[in-house]
């Protein structure tokens, strides 16, 4: 009689292949001993799938602060440029740019 496996291996291609591995022999042994191991075996999927989860969400947080950055430094630039433009074209004195003194 086959019965369905107690740990959740819907999501198997998340955890490494060791507690794969271990899932598979926990699942074979007598019912007595799976019944003593299989909470702790749980707790160790949940983790893994917890912290990889955790993972994911770092690196994500990581990427988009890349490219903020990226973004800050071209606005930097830019202002920058427009600023020396702009003190460039004060200090020209043959060019008013219809300021003129009074």
């Amino acid at each position: 009689m086959q019965t369905a496996p107690r740990f959740n291996n819907d999501k198997t291609d998340e955890l490494p292949r060791d507690i794969v591995e271990l899932i598979s022999a926990i699942e074979a042994l007598p019912a007595k001993h799976r019944a003593a191991i299989e909470p702790v075996a749980n707790r160790v999927v949940n983790s893994t799938r917890r912290r990889r989860r955790i993972l994911n969400l770092v690196q994500e947080a990581l990427s988009q602060l890349r490219l903020d950055m990226k973004y800050l430094v071209f606005d930097l630039e830019a202002t920058r440029r427009e600023r020396d433009e702009f003190r460039s074209s004060q200090e020209d004195p043959g060019d008013n740019h219809g300021l003129e003194d009074e």
